[in-house]
């Protein structure tokens, strides 16, 4: 099964119908008959969407809708509200009280199902996020959500300029976000996120049939825009393109003659979760980079290290260079001066040998006073200059602490080692820069010594 549905209706043979019809693309169901049902099973079974109908005889569906809403462990359940009402006031209620969607009796099964992998898709990606960010949220690493956030980018994309001013104009006294009327031609130019929309708003059809419907697949497959929300806006009761709109990754649609109001909450709701989708995603993506960092030097850690290595191991070109570079008597260091000492003088000395690297090199912290250098394609006389420039970074001048006024003096010992991508495993190479560093060491210090196997 690729996913569980509740069913909520008090009439038995509607919920029946309904099993059928999702039964038969292999969804799983579940079934209340009245709103305390539905909000316990919602609870207790967390079903992955429900689909809800308005008129029960214990508690509307726009109230059980309202409180799985409020509630923090039902709260990101898709809901989407089922009636045989087809008044605006009632579908406005469910919008406006958290509802995803409205869909009248009797329920067209093509647009029912598109809805529901559209909606189903979305949860999931939220689920994963939401795993993922309480994992991270129990090393301390989440952050709260902003007390106030600036307003959102909205683009219109419009058949025409003169229906997307019409748009503009009608949603500007409901909205307070940045309305912009955008021409087809601009919206696939944002080069990155920062500069992109939050939500598009695109007609099916602009100058050609089904253009629009081509430029959302566009949207979905750039980096800039693949994040962003989309509406699509079609004929009316065109229900076979909606499916395809909601297929190719709209989070929503709607019909033409546009409800302004409608539009205006529809596109709220997707900026809404744009925003959380954005946190979620910004918390995941700071954890992933305090897994692979060092804390104090803000270089990457051991277990990044190894695995670039081994890539640039792979990778055609002279060879790679490895150094392990190791601060001279720097217990001394935190004996005399203390240790909030030395880790300023790490994080100095981190930022000095940065300085004197090409980006592309690899630089880490393997711990304590331990750095380890790589250098691609390069041979064995680059690899020695370096090696001398990045001793000197460091023992040339001492390194400021709390001000000129106080000054540490370190040196750093070097080993080198060179392999010409002969298939000498990562592990492998740092031992070998590692003898080679105890060579420099048992010599005096403050030297570079390159291992017996690369001379």
């Amino acid at each position: 099964m690729t996913g569980r549905i509740l069913v909520v209706d008090d009439v038995a043979t509607n919920r029946i119908v309904m099993k059928v019809k999702l039964a038969a693309a292999c969804y799983s169901v579940l079934q209340a008959d009245c709103g305390q049902a539905a909000l316990r099973l919602a609870k207790s079974e967390q079903p992955d969407l429900i689909l809800l109908d308005v008129m029960m005889p214990d508690i509307s569906g726009v109230s059980v809708c309202e409180q799985l809403k409020s509630d923090p462990d039902t709260a990101d359940i898709p809901v989407i509200l089922v009636t045989a009402l087809a008044d605006r006031d009632s579908k406005m209620q469910g919008l406006l009280h958290g509802a995803d969607d409205f869909l009248s009796k009797p329920v067209d099964e093509v647009t029912l199902l598109a809805r529901v992998r559209s909606l189903l898709r979305a949860h999931e990606i939220q689920r994963e996020l939401r795993l993922r960010e309480d994992s991270y949220a129990g090393l301390g690493f989440a952050e709260p959500a902003p007390a106030y956030e600036m307003p959102g980018k909205v683009a219109l994309v419009a058949p025409d300029a003169v229906t997307g001013l019409a748009w503009k104009r009608a949603l500007a006294p409901r909205l307070s976000e940045h309305l912009i009327v955008m021409p087809r031609e601009r919206v696939l130019q944002a080069r990155d996120t920062g500069s992109a929309p939050d939500v598009f708003v695109i007609a099916a059809d602009l100058t050609m049939r089904n253009e629009g419907l081509r430029l959302l697949s566009d949207l979905r497959s750039r980096p800039a825009t693949r994040h962003a929300a989309a509406l699509t806006v079609l004929p009316r009761n065109d229900r076979e393109r909606g499916a395809v709109a909601l297929d190719l990754g709209a989070g929503d649609i709607l019909y033409d003659p546009i409800d302004p109001e409608e539009l205006a909450v529809r596109i709220q709701t997707q900026l809404r979760r744009k925003r959380q989708s954005d946190r979620l995603r910004a918390t995941v993506e700071a954890g992933l980079e305090l897994a692979v960092t060092d804390s104090l030097t803000g270089l990457h850690n051991r277990r990044f290290a190894l695995k670039r290595l081994d890539r640039m191991l792979q990778e055609p070109g002279r060879g790679v260079a490895v150094m392990m570079l190791d601060l001279d008597h720097f217990k001394a260091v935190n004996d005399r001066h203390g240790h909030a000492a030395g880790d300023a003088v790490l994080s100095s000395v981190a930022k000095r040998l940065r300085a004197v690297l090409r980006p592309q090199d690899l630089l880490a912290r393997l711990g304590g006073e331990e750095f380890l250098v790589a250098l691609q394609d390069t041979d064995a006389a680059a690899a020695l200059h370096c090696a001398e420039r990045l001793r000197e970074a460091i023992g040339g001048s001492p390194i400021g602490i709390d001000g000129p006024a106080r000054a540490i003096a370190v040196t750093m010992s070097v080993g080198l080692t060179i392999t010409e991508q002969s298939g000498d495993p990562a592990e492998q190479l740092i031992q070998k820069a590692d003898m080679a560093l105890y060579g420099s060491k048992s010599d005096g210090r403050n030297l570079v010594t390159l291992s017996a196997s690369a001379a």
